[in-house]
């Protein structure tokens, strides 16, 4: 088996033996030697998965002490990616972060008048979806394609697609959080996509990447309590 895979393995575990051993934000976790011997793995990989972990938001490692709970995964996002698949869950973001960034980028200076008019159609759809308690996981998805079909470059969209049913789940799983929270989380997500829209219609390049970045950033803490 790969270092790559037993890594994920151990990155699964990890969160696994949190919810299972109910650790609350803060707590200690086990030392490196304790989760390699629990695991039966070698140190490297339990290093390379507790730098995951805290990349994801859901560890931090304090110098001299150890790794401690930073976030715990909530019920609710273990209910759309089990602890055996939330590494590559929130691993697309990394993906994201590059691919959509760079979308928002291009779709600035590119668009035409009806890719921005598709765009709009499409914000005002989420808007309509996000204000109401239907799932809005499909408006939301549709809104990021339109601003990759802005691009003007079919690689972005088969990039963007290759990723469609993982980023569907997150979706799903961000709306169903944030309606679980203060009304104004709902208000957060919306004003954010219309960061995004407000700077390509501006054709502001940087500011578009931008905006598009802080969405994807905020979205993946929104996974997290």
């Amino acid at each position: 088996m790969s270092g790559r895979r037993l890594a994920d393995e151990a990155y699964s575990g990890i969160v696994e033996f949190i919810t299972d051993h109910q650790l609350a934000v803060g707590d200690r976790l086990p030392s490196e030697v304790r989760l390699a011997d629990m695991f039966d793995m070698s140190r490297t990989i339990i290093r390379e998965a507790l730098v995951r972990l805290a990349s994801d938001g859901i560890t931090e490692a304090r110098r001299g002490a150890g790794s401690f709970v930073k976030n715990r995964p909530s019920d609710r996002l273990i209910a759309y990616a089990s602890p055996a698949n939330l590494s590559a869950t929130l691993g697309t973001y990394e993906v994201r972060f590059v691919l959509e960034a760079e979308a928002a980028r291009l779709a600035a200076i590119r668009h035409s008048a009806e890719d921005m008019a598709s765009i709009e159609d499409a914000l005002e759809s989420l808007r309509a979806a996000l204000m109401s308690s239907r799932p809005a996981h499909v408006e939301d998805m549709e809104l990021h394609r339109r601003i990759v079909l802005a691009t003007a470059n079919s690689a972005f969209l088969t990039a963007f697609e290759a990723l469609s049913d993982v980023v569907d789940r997150v979706m799903q799983a961000g709306v169903d959080i944030s309606r679980s929270r203060p009304p104004d989380v709902i208000g957060a997500m919306m004003r954010e996509h219309e960061a995004i829209v407000d700077a390509i219609r501006a054709q502001d390049a940087d500011g578009a990447a931008l905006a598009m970045r802080w969405h994807l950033s905020e979205g993946r803490k929104r996974l997290l309590p």
